[in-house]
């Protein structure tokens, strides 16, 4: 059984591949990581300093999840060896993009991107 990549190769990396559900599941869990915060600060009074400190965790979260996102869709466009310029372009288009991505399989073998999805490439 091959061995699970760690977590930050999954959020940060740009090298590999992943299968459908691995990015469904990685979106899941950057939408949720979004949403904590907004909901925290939903609950505050505008203008306290509470308030202001989870707006702050937001914008955070928000750029970490961006560039989190753009790695996982580069991933996931490996899977049907693709570069990972694609990635951009989910920029424009990303809704029709995210349900084409996430049900559709990627090239069945090996590619230029990895040997199988959910792993990191190997040198």
């Amino acid at each position: 059984m091959p061995k699970t990549p760690p977590l930050p190769w999954l959020f940060f990396s740009l090298s590999g591949r992943v299968s459908p559900s691995a990015y469904v599941l990685a979106g899941l869990l950057l939408v949720l990581a979004q949403f904590f915060p907004l909901y925290q600060l939903s609950r505050l009074e505008p203008g306290t300093a509470t308030s202001q400190n989870w707006a702050l965790v937001f914008w955070v979260v928000l750029l970490i999840s961006t560039w989190s996102s753009f790695a996982v869709t580069a991933k996931r466009f490996h899977d049907f060896g693709k570069p990972t310029y694609y990635a951009l372009i989910s920029l424009v288009i990303g809704p029709i993009l995210l349900i084409v991505l996430a049900c559709f399989r990627g090239d069945p073998g090996p590619n230029r991107y990895g040997k199988r999805s959910n792993a990191p490439a190997e040198p």
